[in-house]
């Protein structure tokens, strides 16, 4: 097999100590283990600035879009309506939800290289009263772009709505303060920020919220609530936990506090995210967003307007020698798309924008 690093949004390129933690086999219903599960539970509140008695963790196998799914065919009752704010794939993919369960939504949809406005979002709450929850994403892959939200959180806590934050590809690696926010439930998943592997998400509840959830799940395995009685009372999955995953994730929560938390871990995102735009640009490539709501996780390029240019062939190139990119997911443009999360590097940014460049060359001397 190749041995390349990944460039992405998550999956991502985790350390070699958080993969040797998946060498152990371990029982779920062993006391050890469940203790490792409630540790979890504690530092992630710890994470999101929260108290335990307002606040709870819930952990959910499955990918993100499980733990996403899981919230909104709990939270959102029968006789509730959500407003989604999409900006891209992601916000997208929470209507499909709500169409598959039957749940009724409204669509605030605006472009992609754009932030929801508030001031929209309280228009539709003040147009309809029969909006009960508010969702959004907060780091949209699908674009880069990093919404605001705070802005939206003041508006929803103003209008006494259930607000819904998908932070699949940001919690862990850009702080939020969920408690003075007032989030009711913020999701993201092992495999992003925090730099575990795939496996499992993560839900961060309000408690009163998630006790308003009791008995309306649309689903036995995606039961938040009853995931959480289960969990709360000593560590134990209702079902089948990701073992392997859990203990990788673990370890991943330690190396997080060695590097010096959030902030220290946003600030190598960051500054990977502006080295590679800088070296990026002085090659001719430009951004999709603007750079004043550009987020550090992953930046969307449109592809050069060359004789020979092929996403694909330059895919291939770049991984035969390291380094694994993204393509694009804007519908409406030509694009590809770069992370820079995960255990990367200035060096590493460095060293793909040289093969870039290289590439880039080979192109021009085909004329």
């Amino acid at each position: 097999m190749i041995d390349y690093k990944l460039l992405t949004p998550g999956p991502l390129t985790t350390s070699d100590t958080v993969k040797r933690e998946m060498l152990v086999d371990h029982c779920t219903w062993d006391d050890d283990y469940k203790q490792i599960t409630q540790m979890i539970r504690k530092k992630l509140l710890e994470l999101a600035h929260v108290s335990r008695d307002a606040y709870t963790a819930v952990l959910m196998q499955g990918s993100g879009t499980f733990g996403v799914e899981s919230v909104i065919t709990s939270a959102v009752g029968p006789d509730d309506k959500m407003l989604i704010c999409v900006n891209g794939a992601y916000g997208e993919r929470q209507a499909d939800i709500c169409e598959h369960a039957g749940i009724a939504y409204e669509l605030y949809r605006c472009p992609y290289d754009e932030m929801p406005n508030p001031g929209v979002i309280e228009h539709y709450l003040r147009s309809d009263e029969t909006l009960t929850h508010v969702s959004m994403v907060h780091s949209e892959t699908t674009s880069g772009i990093l919404n605001d939200i705070a802005s939206v959180a003041e508006v929803v806590r103003r209008y006494h709505k259930t607000f819904i934050v998908d932070a699949m590809s940001s919690f862990g690696g850009v702080d939020i303060e969920v408690g003075r926010l007032g989030i009711d439930f913020i999701v993201s998943s092992a495999n992003k920020c925090i730099q575990g592997v795939p496996g499992f998400s993560f839900i961060i509840c309000k408690k009163t919220a998630l006790d308003a959830c009791r008995g309306q799940a649309r689903s036995l395995s995606l039961d938040l609530y009853d995931q959480w009685r289960v969990m709360d009372k000593d560590g134990k999955w209702r079902f089948t936990s990701p073992t392997h995953v859990v203990l990788a994730f673990a370890q991943a929560l330690r190396e997080l506090d060695d590097e010096g938390g959030i902030p220290a871990r946003y600030k190598r995102y960051r500054g990977n995210n502006r080295l590679l735009i800088s070296r990026m640009k002085a090659m001719g490539f430009k951004t999709y967003i603007d750079e004043k709501v550009q987020g550090p996780i992953i930046t969307t390029f449109y592809c050069p307007d060359i004789p020979h240019f092929d996403f694909e062939a330059m895919y291939a190139y770049i991984k035969k020698r390291g380094y694994a990119i993204y393509p694009g997911k804007v519908t409406d443009a030509d694009t590809f798309r770069i992370g820079n999360i995960g255990e990367i590097y200035p060096g590493d940014m460095v060293k793909v924008t040289d093969i870039i460049g290289e590439y880039l060359e080979e192109l021009r001397k085909k004329g």
